[in-house]
C-alpha cells in the first residue's frame, strides 16, 4: 500500500517553481531573471562547471539596494519552503517505517531490546518506574523566525501533508495548491525581520504553542502504543508516568531584566487557563461518547458514591445535570467534573484542589467502564485523557526559576546588612554559618515585604522570592518548584537560595521544602570543585534536611555552552563526561539520588546533536532513569512543530532512556578501558591549551569582530535577552549563543571542531595508537558521539566561503588567523576520517543530500552578506537586507547558535 503520493524532490521542485512565479508577479520579470542567474551561477560553481565564483561576485556587486533586498528575500523564502519539504520527507520516513515495523529506535525496537536481553517483568517494571524524561523549553534567543512567518509556514506544511497523504481529485489538488500559492504570496509580502525585540510574554506564548498544539495530543499516542506493545510480552507490567514538560520561558531571569514577577504570573495564569480549557473540551467530547443508559448497565458502587459526593458538593449543578441527562450517570458525572474544572480559576469554592482529585475521578470512570465490559471505550477515550492530566497537570508546563548567583549574593548581603549582619565581609565558612543558622531558626531573619533600603538588583531578587510563595499557594507547589543558580562556584551560592526560600515560607524544615535548588556548574573551576561544593552542601545540617524533604534527590545542571566557549569542543566534552562520573560518585558517597539536568543548546557547539544518541553516550553511573535537558530555538521547531516528528522524537528518547537505564542496572559502573581514559587525558588538555592560546592571542577578539557578523547579530531582535552580560565585546562576557551563531554564519564553525585535530595529534605524538582511537570510536559511545558530532560541524564548515569573511578583517589579522584556522580544519577533517574509517564526514546519506541541495543556495546569501558588511555607511534598506541575510543563512544552515 502506498502511503504517500509525493516525494521530497517533487516538493522541492514545485515549491521552488511556485516561489519563482510569485517573485516574478510581485516584483518584476527582470528581478526574477536576476535571481535565476544568481541561482544557476552558484549551482554551476558547486558542480565544478565554473573555475571561480568571480561571476557570482560580479552579479551581486552590481545589484542596487532594492535588488539586494529582493535577492535576500528570495533565497531566505526558498529555504523556509525547502525546510518544509524536508520536514515532510522526515514525516514520510516515520510513517513508512512505522508501517513496515522496522523504525529504528522506535517503540517496537524498545520492547524488542528488552526481550533480546532476557529482561524479566520485575526488571522491566523497575526500569519504567525509574524513567522520567523532562524536556525543558527555554526562551534563549536562537529562534530567528517571526511568529507570523512560522504560522504561514505551518499552514503551507498542512497543505503539503493533505496533498501527500490524502487521495484527492484533480479539482481538490488544484484547490489545495491555490491555497499554497496564496500563502507563499502572503509570505513574500510579509516582513521576515522583526521590527521590535520580542518580549518575554511572546517567548512564553511561543513555547506554549508547541506544548498545547502538538505535545498535548502526541503524548497520549506514545503511551497508547507503548502500552499495547508492552502488554504483548509483559502483561503484568504497568506503565507509569514517563514524560514531564517544563519551561524557562517567562521565568528565566538570568541576564534578562525584562522577566519580572508580573511576567511569570501572566505565564502561570495563561498556561493554567489553556490546559483547563483543553480538559474541559475533552470532557465535553467524552460526554458525547459515554451515553450509557444507567438502567441497562450497572455503573458500580464506586461511581455512584462519587456522584453522591459531587451532588452534595454542587447541588445546583447536580440538579441541572440530572434534568439534562436523566438516567445517564456518566454524563452527569462529566458535567459535574467540568464545573469543578471551571471553579479552579473561580472565586466560587469546590473546584479541584489538586490534579490528583481530577485523576481520581477519571480513574473512577475508567474502572466503571471496564466493569461493564466497555474496555475499548476506556482505552480509546478515557486512558489518553488520564495520561494527559498526569503529564500536564493544571500547569501545562512546570516553570523553573533561574538567576545568576551574584544577584542572590548581593540581595542577601544588603538585606542582612540592614539587620546588622556583615555578610559580604565574611569568608565562605562564615557565610555558610550565617545562612545555616538563619534557615534553621524558627523566626524569620528578614522581612521580605519590607526589607529596608536596598538596591534595584536586591529588590528584584527579594520580590521574586516573596512572589514565589504566592505562586505556589495559587498554582500549586509543582507549578514552579525548581530554582536554578547560574555560575554556581561555592556552597553558599546554593544556601543563599535556600535561605531566601525559607524566609518566603516556601521552605519550612524539617517538614517541607517546596523547591529543588539546582546548582548550574558551567565553569572549569566549578566542575573540578564539584566535590567541595556538593560535599559541603550534603554535610550541611540545613541543606541535609531540605534534601530529605525532597526525597534525597539532588538535581545538578551542567552547562554545555559556556563550558565549550571556555575550553573548546574536545576539552569541554571530556570535562563534562568526567565530571558527570565524579558527581555520580559524590552523590553515591552521600547516599543521595542524582538527577542530571543537561543544559544543551541546539548546535553541536553547545551540546546539541541527536538527543537519543546523547542519552546512550552518558556514563552508566549517571543514568538514574530521570533525565532533564533543555530544548532551544530552531531545535524546538525542528523537533516539535510536526506531530509525527514530535512523536518520533519522544519515542526515540524513550527508547534511549529505557536501554540506558537497563544497561546501568546491569553495569552500574561503566567499564571504560584505562588506555581509553589515558588517551582522553592526553588529548583534552592539549586541545584546551591550543584553544585557549587562540582565544588569548593578541588581536583574535578583534578578528572575530571583523570576520563574523557579530555586530549585526548583537542588534537583531532575536530574543528578549541581551546578547552579552555587560554589553562588553569580550569572549568571556559574550553569551555562548551569539558566539556560536557568528561563526556559523561565516561558515567557519570553529566552535564545533577547533583543537580537535591538535588534541588527537598530541596523543599520537606522545606514542598513542591510531588503532586504539579506532577501537574507542567503535566501542565507546562517548567517543563515537563526540567524533560524529564534530563531523557534522566539519561538514557544515566551508572555508571557501569563510575566506570572504576573513577578507573583511585587517590584513595583518587575516594573515595571522585565517591560514591557521584553515590548517586546523584540514587536520581535524583528515584525522576524523582516519579514525572513523569513513570516506565522508557524514554517515547519513539524507544529510549529505540535504547539504548538497542547500549549499548552492546559501552561498549567494553569504557573498551578499559580506558585500554589505564591507560598507561603512549602509542605508536603512541595506541594513534591513543585511539582517535578512542573517535570517536566510540561519534557515539554510538550519542552525543559529
Amino acid at each position: 500500500m502506498d502511503l504517500h503520493s509525493r516525494d521530497v524532490k517533487q516538493d522541492v521542485r514545485e515549491l521552488g517553481a511556485l516561489l519563482g512565479d510569485v517573485l516574478a508577479e510581485q516584483t518584476s520579470e527582470g528581478a526574477f531573471e536576476t535571481v535565476e542567474e544568481i541561482r544557476t551561477t552558484a549551482i554551476d560553481y558547486r558542480k565544478g562547471e565554473q573555475e571561480s565564483r568571480e561571476e557570482l561576485d560580479q552579479i551581486l556587486e552590481a545589484l542596487s539596494p532594492e535588488g539586494e533586498s529582493v535577492v535576500a528575500r528570495a533565497f531566505t523564502t526558498y529555504f523556509e519552503l525547502i525546510n518544509l519539504a524536508e520536514e515532510r520527507e522526515r514525516a514520510r520516513a516515520v510513517r513508512e517505517g512505522s508501517q513496515s515495523g522496522d523504525l529504528e529506535d522506535g517503540l517496537v525496537a524498545t520492547v524488542e531490546s528488552l526481550i533480546e536481553a532476557d529482561a524479566d517483568p520485575e526488571t522491566v517494571q523497575h526500569i519504567l518506574d525509574d524513567v522520567l524524561i523532562e524536556p525543558t523549553f527555554t526562551a534563549h534567543p536562537t529562534e530567528a523566525r517571526r511568529k507570523t512567518v512560522k504560522a504561514k509556514l505551518r499552514s503551507i506544511a498542512n497543505r503539503l501533508e493533505e496533498l501527500d497523504e490524502r487521495r484527492v481529485t484533480d479539482r481538490e489538488h488544484d484547490q489545495l495548491w491555490r491555497k499554497v500559492d496564496a500563502e507563499v504570496t502572503s509570505l513574500w509580502q510579509t516582513s521576515q525581520v522583526r521590527e521590535r525585540r520580542p518580549e518575554p510574554q511572546d517567548e512564553a506564548r511561543n513555547v506554549q504553542w508547541y506544548i498545547e498544539s502538538i505535545l498535548f495530543d502526541v503524548v497520549g499516542e506514545v503511551y497508547a502504543e507503548f502500552e499495547d506493545l508492552l502488554a504483548e510480552e509483559y502483561p503484568s507490567v504497568d506503565v507509569p508516568k514517563l514524560f514531564e514538560f517544563r519551561s524557562w520561558a517567562g521565568s528565566d531571569r538570568d541576564g534578562n531584566p525584562f522577566v519580572t514577577p508580573e511576567v511569570t504570573t501572566d505565564t502561570l495564569e495563561r498556561q493554567r487557563g489553556v490546559v483547563l480549557e483543553k480538559y474541559s473540551d475533552s470532557l465535553k467530547r467524552l460526554s458525547g461518547v459515554l451515553s450509557q443508559d444507567g438502567r441497562r448497565v450497572d455503573v458500580g458502587a464506586e461511581l455512584e458514591r462519587s456522584l453522591k459526593s459531587d451532588r452534595a458538593r454542587l447541588p445546583g449543578v447536580a440538579t441541572e445535570a440530572e434534568e439534562r441527562y436523566p438516567g445517564e450517570p456518566y454524563r452527569q458525572k462529566l458535567k459535574l467534573m467540568r464545573e469543578r474544572l471551571r471553579r479552579i480559576e473561580d472565586v466560587r469554592p469546590d473546584g479541584y484542589a489538586e490534579k490528583s482529585e481530577f485523576l481520581d475521578d477519571l480513574q473512577t470512570i475508567d474502572r466503571s467502564l471496564r466493569s461493564v465490559g466497555a474496555d475499548v471505550v476506556a482505552d480509546e477515550y478515557v486512558e489518553p485523557l488520564t495520561r494527559q492530566v498526569d503529564t500536564f497537570g493544571f500547569t501545562l508546563a512546570n516553570l523553573d526559576l533561574r538567576d545568576h548567583q551574584k544577584n542572590h549574593t548581593e540581595a542577601v548581603h544588603e538585606v542582612l546588612a540592614n539587620e546588622g549582619i556583615d555578610y559580604r565581609g565574611r569568608d565562605e565558612a562564615g557565610r555558610i554559618e550565617v545562612l545555616t543558622e538563619g534557615i534553621l531558626q524558627s523566626e524569620p531573619v528578614i522581612d521580605l515585604e519590607d526589607p529596608g533600603d536596598v538596591s534595584e538588583t536586591a529588590d528584584r531578587v527579594l520580590r521574586r522570592f516573596e512572589m514565589l510563595g504566592e505562586w505556589q499557594r495559587e498554582f500549586g507547589v509543582s507549578a514552579i518548584d525548581t530554582y536554578c543558580i547560574s555560575m554556581t562556584e561555592e556552597p553558599s551560592h546554593v544556601l543563599e537560595v535556600l535561605f531566601l526560600s525559607d524566609q518566603a515560607g516556601v521552605v519550612s524544615l524539617p517538614d517541607h521544602c517546596g523547591l529543588d535548588i539546582v546548582p548550574l556548574l558551567e565553569t572549569e573551576s566549578a566542575l573540578n570543585g564539584a566535590r567541595r561544593i556538593m560535599g559541603t552542601l550534603f554535610e550541611n545540617e540545613a541543606y541535609g534536611k531540605a534534601l530529605a524533604a525532597r526525597n534525597d534527590t539532588q538535581e545538578i545542571m551542567l552547562g554545555y555552552s559556556d563550558s565549550n566557549k571556555e575550553n573548546g569542543f574536545l576539552a569541554a566534552n571530556w570535562d563534562l563526561y568526567k565530571n558527570q562520573r565524579r558527581l555520580a560518585t559524590i552523590c553515591d558517597d552521600f547516599n543521595v539520588k542524582m538527577r542530571l539536568f543537561h543544559g544543551r543548546g541546539g548546535s553541536i557547539s553547545r551540546g546539541g546533536g541527536p538527543m537519543n544518541e546523547a542519552m546512550l553516550a552518558l556514563p552508566n553511573e549517571t543514568v538514574s532513569g530521570q533525565i532533564k535537558f533543555t530544548e532551544q530555538g530552531e531545535a524546538i521547531a525542528e523537533k516539535y512543530a510536526n506531530p509525527q516528528i514530535a512523536e518520533r522524537n519522544l519515542e526515540q528518547m524513550l527508547n534511549a532512556q529505557v536501554r540506558a537505564r537497563y544497561r546501568a542496572i546491569r553495569e552500574p559502573v561503566e567499564n571504560v578501558r584505562d588506555e581509553w581514559i589515558e588517551a582522553m587525558d592526553e588529548m583534552a588538555p592539549a586541545a584546551r591549551t591550543q584553544y585557549r592560546d587562540l582565544l588569548e592571542s593578541d588581536g583574535f577578539v578583534t578578528y572575530f569582530g571583523q570576520a563574523t557578523p557579530i555586530g549585526v547579530i548583537e542588534d537583531l531582535n532575536l530574543g528578549s535577552r541581551p546578547a552579552s552580560r555587560s554589553g562588553e565585546r569580550t569572549v568571556e562576557d559574550l553569551r555562548a549563543i551569539p558566539w556560536v551563531f557568528s561563526w556559523t554564519q561565516s561558515r567557519c564553525i570553529i566552535t564545533g571542531w577547533y583543537a580537535l585535530g591538535g588534541g588527537i595529534q598530541a596523543y599520537l605524538d606522545a606514542g598513542g595508537s591510531i588503532e586504539t582511537l579506532r577501537e574507542m570510536y567503535h566501542e565507546w559511545p562517548f567517543f563515537r558521539t563526540t567524533l560524529d558530532n564534530a563531523s557534522l560541524a566539519l561538514a557544515r564548515t566551508d572555508f571557501e566561503i569563510a575566506e570572504y569573511y576573513a577578507d573583511l578583517a585587517d590584513d595583518d589579522l587575516r594573515e595571522e588567523f585565517f591560514p591557521h584556522l584553515e590548517a586546523e580544519y584540514e587536520r581535524a577533517r583528515d584525522i576524523v576520517l582516519e579514525v572513523t574509517g569513513q570516506d565522508s564526514l557524514l554517515r547519513r546519506e539524507w544529510l549529505s543530500e540535504s547539504l548538497r541541495r542547500r549549499n548552492p543556495y546559501v552561498d549567494p546569501l553569504n557573498v551578499l552578506q559580506t558585500h554589505l558588511l564591507t560598507k561603512t555607511h549602509r542605508t536603512d534598506e541595506e541594513e534591513q537586507t543585511l539582517r535578512l541575510t542573517v535570517k536566510g543563512i540561519a534557515a539554510g544552515m538550519k542552525n543559529t547558535g
